[in-house]
């Protein structure tokens, strides 16, 4: 059920909410209009938060935490925990198995070291998902993982208060989806705890940015400079996404040894099925026409964007065994040497930043896309120097006839050593214990946005068949977006 009242009176209607307690009513209407905001394709890389949602989600936080002093509680049942065990409180809205939010939890997890971590789900944004982390966790000692109890959103808010009341953890990482307003209710100031936001709902709207009192955490260059220069979140902190090293390339100049080019991509449907004017399922049948090769997709496609790529493939003249289809591996970064793979297109018009550093890590080329809106989507900056760009399916395909094994070479050797300087696992564990002395990888300088693609694309969206077709999309993402699926 979303929440709905008239867009001109969203701030008042809601405020009114909050002022006449109407809570749990008030905690569904912020968590309708931040779907409603990022369930809109043209709203991707232009609205990011807002301290105004953020205040409101603060402000029901105060009162439920005010009723619980006027009760008297203090702890609830089975308090008890010794002076040296207070612990970490990680909140999440919910997990998943795949994907780099449920990686970046288990890694700040690891390198924060600390001798007990409690995991909380909300369950605010669909089942919580727990088993996903345990299984990344099981090696480190003292974590432990806990939900909320089924019921409204208001119960929730309370029994995590209660929780963390409880627990008396030394700090509190937010790791919300973009519109769990439980979670950032949850969180108040002067409670004796830290509280670090964790800001992987990147280029969406996120509830949380404009926390004033909480340490921001960015993963990503692009990100870090997008809050400090655009949101004026002027004491953010860059938290680099790290994989452990799982070996280099085993031989920088054992390229094209199939005689044929073999290209990558790992992606699924949410970085690759999304408007945009170049569509990979009509990319993938002419690369592998030009290179004459292999294309290796590694995670999920549609049943439709299969179907395509083929249908593709068969009208070029292309055979189908050329398009190889992984929909899982554990390792990406193992994939590509188990597949020998020469070159790493990257996923468009979405990037994959934790992919990325497995795929710089493990020594392979890439071709990164240059997003024509926003340097936010695309993830150039992510790339090491010398990695080639590429924008229109010309300069793509200019791109792929220009290789040869010497400079695959030294673009192999340039990823490794970008993975070794920003990427690898033990330079997150220096960064939370020092996070103002990391070095913050510099922006590209040649990245330009293109305003005339943007505005052709925004056109196409209010004619008759962009609205059908946007309608439609938003039906398909609010869907997701309530079973969590949307991060």
């Amino acid at each position: 059920m979303f929440w709905c009242f008239s867009d001109k009176n969203w701030h008042k209607q809601t405020n009114k909410l909050i002022a006449s307690e109407r809570l749990n009513d008030a905690l569904t209407a912020i968590q309708s209009i931040v779907e409603r905001v990022f369930c809109e394709p043209v709203n991707v890389a232009r609205v990011f938060g807002t301290p105004t949602l953020d205040e409101m989600c603060q402000a029901v936080g105060k009162i439920t935490l005010e009723r619980h002093a006027k009760a008297g509680f203090t702890t609830p049942e089975g308090a008890g925990l010794r002076g040296g065990d207070l612990p970490t409180v990680y909140l999440v809205s919910r997990l998943q198995a795949s994907g780099g939010h449920t990686a970046a939890l288990a890694d700040v997890i690891r390198a924060a070291g600390a001798a007990r971590s409690v995991v909380i789900a909300t369950g605010t944004c669909g089942p919580p998902g727990l088993d996903a982390v345990k299984a990344k966790l099981s090696e480190v000692s003292g974590v432990t993982f806990e939900q909320a109890p089924p019921g409204s959103r208001l119960s929730k808010l309370e029994w995590i208060q209660r929780r963390l009341t409880q627990l008396k953890p030394t700090t509190v990482w937010l790791f919300n989806h973009h519109q769990d307003s439980v979670a950032v209710a949850a969180v108040q100031p002067e409670q004796g705890y830290q509280v670090c936001f964790y800001h992987h709902g990147d280029h969406h709207m996120c509830l949380g940015v404009h926390l004033s009192y909480a340490e921001h955490y960015d993963p990503h260059p692009m990100g870090f400079h997008n809050c400090r220069d655009v949101l004026g979140i002027r004491r953010n902190h860059y938290l680099p996404l790290v994989v452990p090293d799982q070996g280099d390339r085993p031989n920088h100049s054992g390229f094209l040894q199939a005689g044929r080019l073999i290209t990558c991509t790992a992606a699924g449907p949410n970085k690759l099925e999304v408007p945009y004017a170049i569509q990979y399922v009509d990319v993938v049948p002419e690369l592998l026409s030009i290179t004459g090769g292999k294309h290796i997709h590694i995670g999920r496609l549609t049943l439709l964007a299969r179907w395509r790529i083929l249908l593709g493939m068969r009208r070029l003249g292309v055979p189908s065994n050329a398009f190889v289809y992984v929909p899982y591996v554990p390792s990406v970064w193992r994939a590509l040497h188990t597949f020998r793979v020469d070159l790493y297109v990257s996923s468009f018009p979405y990037g994959g930043g934790r992919t990325l550093v497995e795929v710089m890590g493990a020594g392979v080329p890439s071709l990164m896309h240059e997003h024509h809106a926003s340097r936010m989507l695309g993830g150039v900056d992510m790339a090491y120097n010398e990695a080639v760009a590429w924008r229109t399916k010309r300069e793509l395909f200019e791109a792929l006839r220009a290789v040869d094994s010497q400079s695959l070479e030294r673009q192999s050797r340039a990823a490794r050593a970008r993975y070794e300087r920003f990427h690898r696992a033990d330079i997150l564990t220096r960064a939370l214990a020092a996070p103002e002395e990391l070095q913050v990888p510099e922006l590209r300088t040649d990245y330009q946005s293109d305003s005339l693609s943007r505005a052709l694309e925004d056109s196409y969206s209010v004619n008759l068949w962009g609205l059908l077709y946007r309608l439609g999309l938003r039906t398909w993402l609010r869907w997701k977006s309530s079973f969590g699926l949307l991060v």
